[in-house]
């Protein structure tokens, strides 16, 4: 398979620079074997029956956007996730002639029209990061001045969201932009990014659910930097994800479990939520209880042994998400079904409108 092979054609102005209000009216495209329904989100509780289960992913998106100096240069930071050493994997911008030892001064002008959540960065303690290492390919390890609550109270004071490149704030993030990009299940931080399909949900779309009969549960899957990093070889078979931390507790695998045992339908609510279902997957497809790093990079030729239905955005060309949904659904249909929403005018990424798709690779058979 090369990259080629997931590229369509995207109008620049279909690319959504804000959400729709209130989340739930976002349209949403019905990817059937046989069809293409438009809906909208707010349809979904009719897609479902009484006994599936819905997994949503509860990270939170934290401001890991800094502004660092060393002596006069200015360096662009993001950080990617926490180290075991308790230190923190970043990428930097404008950080070519850093070395390990260096000491950086992270400057509170960053929170500047960022909408930084938290105390305002006045009052707020100094804060440095010192350079422990450095890769060839351009991340390195960093240890801050501070740690646990302090370090976390600093980052919310200075920080700014990490917001996609192709939403387009050339201030920074907008205020609203700290509501809009965090969905209602955030209780977990650690994302960079937010596991967008959860963004259309709402308290009222959830209570419907609920009604006609189906369960949510939540795992937790830490969006790191790589989901914005593009794929950069011609074989995508020698692509490497980059690693993120993911958590299902023994509770929500039981729970996932006894629905499938029931009869009842594992809905993933994104991507996010999928990859850390599977990367828990017994041969059977039993869910079993994860805590730990997860690198599985999905590709059309999957078998998948436990989503049978999913929820998801517009994803970008050439991009592993877009791999992903082609091994779900099928390349050509997700293909098609993509030209049918550039045509019929959808929204697309983060702050786009969604997908419902059916498993049509399943190890096991779909219910």
């Amino acid at each position: 398979m090369s990259l080629a092979d997931f590229d369509y054609h995207l109008p620049a102005d279909r690319i959504a620079q804000q959400p729709v209000r209130p989340r739930d009216s976002a349209r949403m495209l019905h990817v059937r074997a046989d069809a293409l329904c438009d809906l909208s989100i707010g349809d979904l509780p009719s897609l479902l029956r009484p006994g599936d289960i819905l997994v949503v992913n509860d990270t939170r998106v934290f401001p890991a956007q800094l502004t660092a100096r060393r002596g006069a240069a200015r360096i662009g930071l993001t950080l990617d996730r926490p180290r075991s050493d308790g230190g923190w994997q970043a990428i930097a911008r404008n950080g070519r002639r850093l070395r390990s030892g260096d000491v950086l001064s992270i400057d509170r002008a960053a929170a500047e029209g960022a909408a930084a959540e938290g105390a305002a960065a006045e009052g707020a303690a100094a804060l440095t990061a010192t350079v422990t290492d450095k890769d060839t390919d351009g991340s390195l390890g960093l240890r801050f001045s501070l740690e646990g609550e302090a370090l976390t109270a600093a980052l919310r004071a200075v920080g700014a969201l990490a917001l996609p490149p192709y939403i387009d704030r050339p201030h920074g993030p907008r205020p609203s932009d700290a509501v809009d990009y965090q969905t209602m299940f955030a209780r977990r931080d650690g994302a960079v990014a937010a596991p967008t399909a959860g963004l259309h949900f709402t308290p009222a779309l959830l209570a419907a659910l609920r009604a006609a009969g189906v369960r949510c549960v939540t795992l937790t899957l830490h969006v790191g930097l790589g989901t914005f990093l593009p794929v950069r070889v011609d074989h995508v078979t020698e692509h490497r994800m980059h690693a993120e931390y993911g958590r299902i507790s023994p509770e929500a695998a039981a729970a996932i479990n006894t629905a499938r045992h029931a009869g009842g339908r594992v809905i993933a609510v994104g991507t996010t939520s999928l990859r850390l279902l599977e990367s828990a997957a017994l041969a059977d497809g039993t869910v079993a209880a994860f805590d730990g790093m997860t690198t599985l990079f999905i590709l059309p030729g999957y078998r998948f042994k436990v989503v049978d239905r999913l929820v998801t955005n517009f994803h970008l060309p050439r991009s592993t998400l877009l791999m992903l949904v082609s091994a779900f659904s099928g390349r050509q249909r997700m293909l098609a079904a993509y030209a049918h929403a550039v045509a019929a005018n959808y929204r697309f990424y983060s702050y786009g409108d969604a997908c419902f798709l059916e498993c049509r690779n399943k190890a096991l058979p779909v219910p």
